[in-house]
């Protein structure tokens, strides 16, 4: 083959389908197994954070060798012309993606229950390691595989897709960051954002906590719970769900522009004012059923989003919530991803593991 690989103007690499790293490729994996492959830009500061996520993932594959948390398993790594190339097992669709091929229905509350699990295992795992995802939102949530069953609803007159299989993997540690290096002012995908981000207050472990909790209720809607792109409207919408900011925070914080008399500085008879009313409204009027399941989620989701980082729910502390108590009663009879922690008989020693 004559070509030679280059980059277009924004630092990607140009490739054509079937041509692509095949040397490379076998040489990782001569077994022929399929596998995810993620091509850096070739750019500085693209390879320095692939750099780093190969770091971060080099730790978790060998903290957990035995794969019982449900973090995605780097296979190897390589430089190609200047292009970091991150290869790793294959999974299936993003949780938003299935969301968004099955027309933004939600999921049942049976699976977000197991996924729920699953994501809190592998944060607070990364937690006690020291480590702070950063960026987790429904597109850095992937099924490990995506099949599904096909249903008619006669109410809605469409057709809906039910997972066979729920089981999740996190991906996407390129942002991730250790207790100990530097915390840039801004992290998360401005939906899953913690107020004490957008207020800049500094972060630590509590901020993955916030956007799990924004993750679990799209999950149940179907759809993002702030549907904004500015900062100040972010934090109205959060006052509309739960209530005011405490004032400890608006008087602590950086940017003033938000804040006037120690309060939110907003508008609610504006047009954005009237916009926020419309879209959002206080937590527990999104809940679909009196049920106890639904009233357990949403007691957990309130606590994941408490607006004060030292009062939030640890994952820990979400482990242990009774919308998991399933979990605890019948450890390893439906989780794939915890395993030797089962015939522990104390609820409180299980999740210690």
């Amino acid at each position: 083959r004559s070509r030679s690989f280059e980059d277009d103007d924004e630092g990607h690499l140009i490739y054509h389908s079937g041509d692509m790293l095949r040397s490379c490729i076998s040489f990782c994996f001569s077994d022929g197994a399929r596998v995810a492959l993620k091509i850096i830009k070739n750019i500085d500061r693209y390879r320095e954070a692939a750099l780093s996520e190969v770091e971060v993932l080099k730790q978790l594959n060998s903290l957990d060798n035995d794969r019982r948390y449900a973090c995605v398993h780097m296979l190897d790594w390589f430089d190609f012309n200047g292009h970091i190339c991150i290869a790793f097992e294959l999974l299936g669709l993003s949780t938003y993606d299935f969301l968004k091929e099955n027309n933004f229905q939600p999921f049942p509350i049976d699976h977000i229950r197991h996924m729920a699990y699953q994501i809190i295992r592998a944060v607070r795992f990364l937690h006690k390691n020291k480590l702070t995802h950063t960026d987790l939102k429904p597109e850095n949530i992937l099924f490990i595989e995506s099949e599904y069953d096909m249903e008619y609803n006669r109410e809605m007159k469409r057709d809906e897709r039910t997972l066979r299989n729920p089981d999740v993997k996190i991906v996407d540690f390129g942002n991730a960051t250790y207790d100990h290096e530097h915390h840039t002012s801004v992290v998360s995908t401005r939906h899953y954002r913690a107020p004490e981000v957008i207020l800049d207050l500094g972060w630590d472990h509590s901020c993955d906590v916030w956007s799990v909790g924004c993750i679990l209720i799209e999950y149940y809607l179907g759809s993002t719970l702030f549907q904004t792109h500015d900062s100040k409207e972010h934090l109205a919408m959060m006052e509309r769900v739960l209530g005011p900011i405490p004032t400890n925070l608006l008087e602590k914080t950086k940017k003033r522009r938000y804040v006037h008399r120690n309060k939110l500085d907003w508008d609610v008879h504006s047009s954005a004012g009237r916009y926020v009313k419309k879209h959002c409204k206080p937590l527990k009027h999104y809940m679909m059923s009196k049920r106890e399941d639904h009233q357990q989620l949403f007691d957990l989701i309130e606590k994941m989003m408490e607006y004060d980082p030292a009062k939030r729910l640890s994952l820990e502390q979400a482990l242990r919530h009774p919308f998991f108590a399933f979990y605890h009663k019948s450890r390893g009879s439906s989780s794939r991803s915890s395993r030797s922690s089962s015939n522990n008989s104390n609820s409180s020693k299980k999740d210690s593991s």
